[in-house]
């Protein structure tokens, strides 16, 4: 078979978030590609999220700057744990506040995918994202790689890359061919129902605020501006509690529309005088309910022209804001190594080196309850009962604590500020790569 001339693009499987964040890398880098992605029409779905600093920076790179982060989001002031009781756990600054030299931002997830989308439209052409195309497997040889694609009708039809990465999310296709002997599904036993509110936003007026222990807690923050007629902003919040998974998830679907009374007995009593939980909850249009899953890392992220990304590398626990934020970093990295190396199995090769080991720890480390792992310390010290939390858990542990998640998370400050563009300004590969 002929060698691929260089104006063969990449292949990418998926236009999620993860996926348009590397079609907008490659075409700034000068590297032809393809969106291959398997619903018949984009819509605006999910919940809300954040972006870390460390994505942002990534963003902004791109040109989609505040002025367009800004339309979609809200950036984030604050980061806090409140215990049961109601009293602060741990709070600190965020973003700008914190001395970042980029924001975190807190946006719905559908509304940055469309935004994505739309970006790449713009600068690539409509061509560049074909839609109703799954990627079902793969075949590869010295010259190329193959995608084998399956359109909504179910007729299969192959197309033909310099390389393939996929970006197809938690139930991967090239993932299950890749590793095919990988362990199923991994859910350790929480339960989230997720949903968004109008409310008035509580202290800072962006803040993140995780409330609970660790095992039974309410999650909320503000994914848009308060309205100045109303004062009223759309809060995201996710209820959830944690029981027992030795029979594995019995419910079906991974997430599923469900009724409020399903589950707000759990959550009853939670009113104090800054938050009313349930009048929170009821607020809801709807509703929707997920298991906390992830998969056990593997050891490799690449086959050969094949290289996994985002959640289809490594999907982890909702725990510490990283799993969007690290699929933007993940597409950056990718394109940086193409500039080293070229559109070749070696940069894709480098890439892994780069990211696989220290982001398969981080899967683990989330699992682990990530940065909520302090309401656990509460929960072991004291029952969750205290009045002054400097007694159960002094501020330089509890900073210590909070220092290490993000050294390994990938947004500690003073790194993050100092660390040069992921990818040069102007830089592009060059005509052989």
């Amino acid at each position: 078979m002929a060698d691929l001339d260089h104006s063969s693009p990449v292949l990418i499987a998926g236009g999620g978030i993860g996926g348009m964040a590397l079609a907008l890398t490659l075409h700034q880098i000068g590297v032809p590609c393809q969106v291959l992605e398997a619903v018949p029409a984009l819509k605006p779905l999910g919940v809300g999220i954040n972006l870390q600093p460390n994505a942002v920076r990534e963003l902004y790179d791109l040109g989609l700057g505040e002025q367009v982060l800004d339309t979609i989001g809200l950036q984030a002031r604050e980061w806090a744990l409140v215990g049961r009781n109601g009293h602060d756990v741990y709070s600190e600054p965020r973003g700008l506040r914190a001395g970042y030299r980029w924001p975190q931002y807190s946006v719905h997830r559908g509304q940055l995918q469309m935004l994505l989308y739309r970006t790449v439209l713009e600068r690539l052409g409509p061509q560049a994202v074909q839609l109703g195309q799954r990627v079902v497997g793969y075949r590869q040889d010295e010259h190329g790689v193959t995608a084998l694609v399956e359109s909504r009708d179910g007729r299969r039809h192959e197309q033909r890359g310099r390389l393939l990465v996929a970006a197809d999310g938690l139930h991967s296709a090239i993932r299950a061919q890749m590793h095919p002997s990988q362990p199923p599904i991994q859910w350790g036993g929480a339960i989230m129902w997720r949903g968004t509110t109008p409310g008035v936003p509580i202290r800072t007026g962006a803040s993140f605020v995780g409330l609970g222990s660790l095992r039974h807690r309410v999650v909320l923050y503000p994914i848009s501006p308060a309205d100045p007629q109303t004062g009223l902003a759309t809060i995201n919040w996710i209820a959830e509690i944690t029981v027992d998974n030795s029979q594995g998830w019995t419910h079906g679907d991974w997430n599923r529309r469900v009724a409020l009374e399903d589950f707000a007995h759990h959550f009853a009593d939670w009113t104090y005088g800054w938050l009313d939980v349930p009048a929170m909850l009821r607020g809801a249009q709807e509703i929707f309910e997920y298991p906390m899953i992830d998969r056990d890392p593997v050891p490799t992220w690449v086959d050969g022209r094949v290289a996994l990304k985002g959640d289809a590398a490594h999907v982890m626990y909702p725990v510490g804001s990283n799993g969007a934020s690290q699929a933007i970093v993940d597409a950056r990295v990718l394109g940086a190594q193409m500039l080293a190396h070229g559109v070749t199995s070696q940069a894709l090769t480098a890439y892994d080196e780069r990211l696989c080991a220290d982001i398969s720890a981080l899967v683990l480390r989330n699992r682990g309850a990530g940065p909520f792992g302090l309401l656990g310390l509460v929960d072991e010290r004291c029952g969750g009962v205290f009045d002054h939390i400097d007694d159960v858990i002094p501020a330089t542990e509890r900073e210590s604590f909070m220092a290490r998640y993000k050294a390994a998370a990938g947004f500690a400050i003073e790194t993050l500020n100092a660390a040069p563009s992921t990818i040069p300004h102007g830089a592009r590969v060059g005509a052989g790569g």
